[in-house]
């Protein structure tokens, strides 16, 4: 059976629960919070959300003073996302990430597009559509869902023969929420040298959360787990085994275009 984008109508609501309503949700959002502004230029630039689901990343960047485009395929998360953030300056665009060049070309000085090649099919034509998207000197803030460190929860959780296996990928089926494609950095490096992109940095995100034996640790033990995430995310080899990969990418400006 071939495996097919995964579009989360019907899943809002689990998605927002599993992914937003608990600590590893604060914990992600605090992290790019804290990444963000230090990792990319930010002066007010247009920005396409391509993938942007509920709408967290577009809502922060509106909020900086960034008029943002969220594209996203679902007609649940983007209704749901319109709730939420519709007082803000976001266009909401119903659009899957591969007619974007026809729907939302740009260029683009700045894309977000955060957990979303992991539940295509190709993710691969995705991150070239994107650059195809990204204007010159432009700036792509890509997180992606990290095969290695899948295969290490799954050690830690007791499921060895499917580690050994490599049968990390989820089928996109019912309820579940494991990624159709987890990616490693050794392949998605190999794709940005492809594309041309320059790796300008590199973070995990949830580099120790999820390898925790305690379930629902307290406030001040989440605390102390922000403070490591924190000072260790972009730390060698710490931010190998990240939940996810963040990178700063950019593309190069065209010789002799003067902008």
């Amino acid at each position: 059976m071939s495996v097919r984008d995964r579009i989360f109508d019907g899943l809002a609501d689990k998605f927002a629960d599993s992914l937003y309503g608990k600590p590893r949700g604060e914990l992600r959002l605090a992290l790019l919070d804290e990444l963000l502004p230090r990792t990319l230029a930010l002066h007010g630039q247009p920005a396409l959300d391509a993938g942007g689901g509920l709408g967290q990343m577009s809502a922060w960047l509106a909020r900086r003073g960034h008029p943002v485009t969220l594209a996203e395929p679902s007609v649940e998360m983007l209704e749901r996302a319109r709730r939420e953030h519709g007082d803000l300056p976001i266009d909401f665009l119903r659009a899957p990430l591969q007619e974007l060049g026809q729907v939302a070309p740009g260029p683009w000085p700045l894309i977000v597009c955060h957990a979303v090649l992991e539940w295509l099919a190709e993710p691969r034509r995705a991150l070239a559509t994107l650059n195809r998207l990204l204007a010159p000197g432009g700036q792509l803030s890509l997180m992606v869902f990290n095969r290695d460190a899948l295969r290490f929860s799954n050690v830690v959780k007791g499921n060895l023969e499917k580690a050994l296996d490599d049968r990390l990928a989820g089928t996109g089926q019912r309820q579940r929420l494991t990624p159709i494609s987890p990616l490693t950095h050794a392949r998605v490096s190999g794709w940005f040298a492809e594309e041309g992109l320059v790796v300008e940095h590199v973070a995990g995100i949830r580099i120790f959360h999820d390898y925790l034996r305690e379930r629902d640790p307290d406030d001040t033990t989440l605390s102390r787990l922000f403070e490591l995430e924190r000072r260790y995310c972009d730390v060698d080899p710490h931010w190998r085994l990240g939940r996810y990969l963040l990178y700063h990418l950019r593309k190069p400006e065209i010789p002799g275009d003067g902008t």
